[in-house]
C-alpha cells in the first residue's frame, strides 16, 4: 500500500484526506486498516506518533459511510475509550477531520466539565462517542447513555489506562456492551495485564506490531545526566539556555513539582507554563494552544496530562524527574521525533532515582549514555533497593497508580498536603487522573514473540483480580 486510495475507502473519506494532504500511510496504518475493514478484532502495538488514530478512525468512518442506520436514543454506534481529556479531544478532532464529508454525529464525554451538555448530545443517539472511562460510568449510572447498540469498541492507549487504574472500569463498561461487536485495542507498550485483557475481550485477534514492545525510536538521541537533586533547577535552566530548542516538554512526577519548576524558570527569566490535573479544562486548552502556536516554548507536564499532547515540532523532551514506571519513559520520549523528525531526550537522574534508571534500561534493552555531574557520586544500590520515599514503582508520585501519596514530614520535595487531599476526591479520576487501584504494578512482556504466543492466541483462562509537517497523518 503506497497511497490511501489503495485501501478502497469511501470517496468522502479520501476527499478529506486529500485536503489534509495525507498521501502515504504509515506502517501501522498499512497493516491495521485492511484488517479493521475486514471486520477483524485487532491488537495494535505501535509507538506514539505513528498514526494509530487514523489506523482505526479511517476504517470505522468507512463503515459508517457505507452502512448507515437510524440512530437509537442515548446510544452510540462506535465507542472509543481513552485515558485523558486531551487525548479524547484529539481523537474526536481526527474523526471530524477525516469524516467531514461523511456527516457523522459525534460527541465527547470527559470529566472536568458539566455533564448537562454531554447528556443532551447523547439524547438522539450518536455515530461516534469518544469518552474517558470515569465520566462514561457516571453517565451509565445516571441512565444518560446506553451501550447496547455499540458495534465497534476501541481502547486507545490501553497501557496508560492500566497505569491510571481504569482496568476495573473498563471491564464494567465492557459488560454493558453487546457480545457481537468488533473490538480494537491499541497501545504503545504491552504489559502483561493488557495482554490478559486482550485475551479475555477480543475474539481471535489479528496482531499488528510495527515496533518491538517497549522499544524507543532510533530517531531520538537519549542522554542521562547524573545530578544532585538540589542541582536540578539550575541544570534545567542551563539546558534550556544552551540547547538548540524549538519546543521542549519537561516532565515532572507530580503536579506540585510541575508548578514548582515553572516558578523556578520564571525566576530565572525563562517563559514556561504547566499542564496537569489540577488545572481547569479551559486552562489546559489555553496552554496547549499557546504551545502549539509557539507562543509558549517550554511546557512542564505530568505524565497523564501530557499523554494527549500531539504537537509537531517538539525538539526536546526533558525528564526533570525520572518516571517510576519504566513504560512511561517510552511514552515520554515519544513526544519528540514524530512523523519522521529527529529529537533529543535528556533525563536528569539523582541518587534516589538510580533504581528507576536501571528499570528503564532493562525494559528498553539499551545502556543509556551518562554524564556525571553529581558532587558526591556513590555506588548504585542493590537491585532490590528502593528509596524510602519512592518505594517500588508506586513511590513518591502525586499521580501514582492508586491515587494516593506517601505522607511526608517537614518541607520535602512534594510538600503539597492539599494535593494529597485532592487525590482522595472521587471526581479526580474523571479529570484524567488515576483512580484507586491497589493491585500490583504491571510487568512488561519480555518480547513480541511471547505476547503473540502466550497472550493473544491462547484461550481465555480463569484469573484472579486484574490490575488496574513531513507526514501529517502520523498522529
Amino acid at each position: 500500500m503506497t497511497s490511501f486510495n489503495d485501501f478502497g475507502l469511501a470517496e468522502p473519506i479520501t476527499r478529506a484526506l486529500a485536503e489534509e494532504k495525507y498521501v502515504t500511510p504509515t506502517p501501522i496504518q498499512i497493516d491495521a486498516i485492511p484488517l479493521v475493514l475486514a471486520g477483524r478484532d485487532v491488537v495494535g502495538i505501535a509507538q506514539t506518533g505513528t498514526g494509530k488514530t487514523a489506523a482505526f478512525a479511517l476504517p470505522i468512518l468507512n463503515r459508517l459511510a457505507t452502512n448507515r442506520k437510524p440512530l437509537e436514543k442515548k446510544s452510540p454506534r462506535i465507542l472509543v475509550l481513552s485515558p485523558t481529556r486531551e487525548l479524547s479531544g484529539q481523537i474526536l478532532d481526527s474523526f471530524r477531520t477525516y469524516g467531514r464529508y461523511v456527516r457523522i454525529q459525534s460527541a465527547l464525554v470527559i470529566g472536568g466539565v458539566p455533564m448537562g451538555r454531554q447528556v443532551r448530545d447523547l439524547l438522539n443517539g450518536l455515530d461516534v462517542l469518544v469518552a474517558t472511562p470515569g465520566r462514561l460510568l457516571d453517565l451509565l449510572r445516571s441512565n444518560g447513555v446506553r451501550l447496547n447498540q455499540v458495534e465497534v469498541l476501541v481502547l486507545d492507549e490501553a497501557d496508560r489506562m492500566l497505569d491510571m487504574g481504569f482496568i476495573h472500569d473498563i471491564r464494567t463498561i465492557i459488560a454493558k456492551l453487546p457480545k457481537e461487536r468488533q473490538t480494537l485495542l491499541f497501545s504503545a507498550t504491552m504489559p502483561r495485564e493488557i495482554a490478559d485483557l486482550a485475551a479475555d475481550m477480543l475474539r481471535n485477534p489479528a496482531r499488528v506490531a510495527v515496533t518491538p514492545v517497549a522499544s524507543t525510536t532510533e530517531l531520538v538521541e537519549q542522554r542521562i545526566i547524573l545530578i544532585d537533586k538540589s542541582a536540578k533547577p539550575a541544570l534545567l535552566v542551563e539546558t534550556l539556555r544552551n540547547e538548540p530548542i524549538e519546543r521542549t516538554l519537561v516532565f515532572t512526577r507530580t503536579k506540585h513539582g510541575a508548578d514548582k519548576v515553572v516558578r523556578a524558570l520564571h525566576h530565572a527569566g525563562l517563559s514556561a507554563e504547566a499542564i496537569h490535573g489540577n488545572k481547569s479544562q479551559n486552562q489546559r486548552e489555553r496552554v496547549l494552544a499557546a504551545f502549539r502556536e509557539g507562543r509558549v516554548r517550554t511546557l512542564v507536564a505530568t505524565d497523564i496530562a501530557a499523554r494527549g499532547i500531539d504537537v509537531d515540532g517538539i525538539s526536546h523532551v526533558i525528564n526533570y524527574d525520572l518516571p517510576n514506571i519504566p513504560e512511561s519513559y517510552v511514552h515520554r520520549i515519544g513526544r519528540t521525533a514524530r512523523a519522521g523528525a529527529t529529537g533529543v531526550a535528556i533525563s536528569f537522574c539523582d541518587n534516589d532515582e538510580m533504581p528507576f534508571l536501571r528499570d528503564i534500561e532493562k525494559l528498553i534493552q539499551i545502556a543509556l549514555p551518562r554524564t556525571e555531574r553529581r558532587t558526591s557520586p556513590r555506588s548504585e544500590p542493590s537491585p532490590h533497593h528502593r528509596p524510602q520515599q519512592n518505594a517500588g514503582r508506586n513511590g513518591r508520585n502525586g499521580n501514582r497508580r492508586n491515587g494516593q501519596q506517601q505522607p511526608r514530614s517537614g518541607n520535602g520535595h512534594n510538600g503539597n498536603r492539599h494535593n494529597s487531599q485532592q487525590q482522595r476526591r472521587p471526581e479526580q479520576a474523571h479529570q484524567g487522573e488515576q483512580r484507586r487501584d491497589h493491585r500490583p504494578a504491571p510487568a512488561a512482556a519480555s518480547s513480541p514473540e511471547n505476547i503473540g504466543t502466550v497472550a493473544f492466541m491462547r484461550q481465555p483462562q480463569a484469573r484472579g483480580p486484574q490490575s488496574g509537517a513531513p507526514n501529517r497523518n502520523a498522529r
